[in-house]
């Protein structure tokens, strides 16, 4: 979920691997992360398809990205939390 944008876990793991994906390309040819949009993928999720339509999509992706990464714990996760650290 990313405010009132709700997206199935799968998409988002998905989402994630694109993302991940376009980290290996050539770094002088790579657009900054906080720019960049996998709209052009392919293999986007369709339900992502809405979001392409936005200004602030590239930033949508960065966090919806950012919340299926494997290392954070659910309570981390949680914006509400006050950390497990």
């Amino acid at each position: 979920q990313d405010g009132d944008l709700k997206f199935p876990l799968e998409s988002v793991k998905k989402l994630k691997e694109l993302m991940d994906g376009n980290r290996n390309l050539n770094p002088r040819m790579m657009v900054p992360m906080a720019s960049y949009s996998p709209c052009q993928e392919k293999h986007l999720p369709e339900e992502f398809r809405p979001v392409c339509k936005r200004e602030d999509a590239p930033m949508i992706f960065r966090r919806l990205s950012l919340a299926a990464e494997d290392d954070l714990c659910e309570i981390c996760a949680n914006a509400a939390c006050a950390g497990c650290f």
